[in-house]
């Protein structure tokens, strides 16, 4: 077992509460770190909505979004986390994204 994975004991009350703050701290870290990966996610569907638009291709690309549930599914496997909700996630940043690039269309459309 790898020390990341051990479960830890606690010598103290405060021990276990000093853990607590710093595991929060850090999940409040991660989770901005989240938010910056996401908006910048977002933020190139301009540039692959105006390239689909000039390519004539369509917003939704099935082939695209299966690649990405198949490698999706691959690393949960690899890292052992629950399959069906990162594809719950991954279908919530594609549909943000979807979104996004038919705004974008839409604006370029309407002027």
């Amino acid at each position: 077992m790898t020390n990341e994975n051990k479960v830890k004991s606690f010598n103290s009350k405060e021990d276990a509460e000093n853990l607590l703050k710093e595991s929060r701290n850090r999940i409040d870290e991660i989770d901005n770190e989240l938010f910056d990966l996401i908006c910048q996610r977002t933020s190139i569907a301009k540039d692959v909505a105006l390239a689909k638009d000039y390519l004539g291709l369509p917003i939704y690309d099935k082939s695209r979004e299966d690649a990405i549930h198949a490698k999706i599914e691959k690393l949960s496997e690899e890292n052992d986390i629950d399959i069906d909700i990162i594809n719950q996630i991954v279908d919530m940043l594609t549909i943000l994204n979807k979104n996004e690039q038919n705004e974008i269309l839409r604006r370029n459309v309407d002027g």
